[in-house]
């Protein structure tokens, strides 16, 4: 069933070159593989100078955000492959008093993700995935980390996202089997995935495994959910 779509409530003129993309857009696992590499290229070639750019840009929407304003829990993610980069918000959340978490790929449990804290001093690995992450020992410590639905604040990596709010991660479904619980009542994060403009395509299906999120906020818009 499709997701409630988003809305557009910032803007600006894109000014990112569009590539043609697979057509049709990932409607079968051989097409959205297809799509994925043309959408990881496409942020790859993003020059150092744009990524900075890109990232001033997000971080300064996400500032904006309310959610982003009062929450004092908050997951994020260092950049690989060209994603967009958070850091920047880190020192701004940490000023407000907010404590910062960053995912780790959960021992002993299939595709799951454990969120630990981070600061200047977490020691810090290579996960098999070539990603900086808090070292699992480190992590394995209760104190350390919190359970994803204690988290007030989730910021997310995206491959590529559409105009309704549809979302396309790597394929290996560690958020959506993290916060396959947000479907259900109870306490749950506010889930916003966060890309390149460059990263937007006209359409993406629904898997029934996709866990819908909140907004999708890229270094040119803000998309909202009308419904959540």
């Amino acid at each position: 069933m499709p997701h409630a779509p988003l809305t557009d409530t910032i803007l600006p003129r894109d000014t990112h070159h569009v590539e043609t993309l697979p057509d049709p857009v990932a409607d079968t696992p051989t097409q959205r593989r297809e799509l994925r590499r043309t959408l990881r290229r496409r942020r790859r070639a993003l020059t150092p100078r744009q990524q900075r750019q890109a990232a001033k840009a997000l971080c300064h929407r996400l500032r904006g955000l309310p959610e982003c304003r009062l929450a004092k829990r908050v997951a994020l993610y260092l950049p690989n492959d060209g994603e967009i980069d958070p850091r920047p918000l880190i020192a701004w959340l940490e000023r407000r008093g907010a404590d910062v978490y960053l995912p780790v790929l959960a021992p002993l449990t299939h595709n799951r993700l454990w969120f630990v804290r981070y600061h200047s001093g977490t020691p810090m690995v290579t996960n098999r995935f070539g990603i900086s992450e808090p070292d699992t020992q480190h992590g394995a410590h209760r104190a350390h980390r919190l359970p994803a639905w204690a988290l007030q604040l989730v910021l997310m990596p995206l491959v590529g996202f559409d105009e309704q709010g549809q979302r396309l991660g790597m394929g290996g479904g560690f958020y959506d089997r993290s916060f396959a619980f947000t479907r259900q009542r109870g306490p749950r994060p506010r889930l916003v995935g966060l890309a390149h403009d460059c990263q937007r395509v006209p359409m993406l299906p629904v898997a029934s495994w996709d866990v819908p999120l909140d907004a999708i906020v890229s270094d040119a818009r803000v998309l909202r959910s009308r419904k959540r």
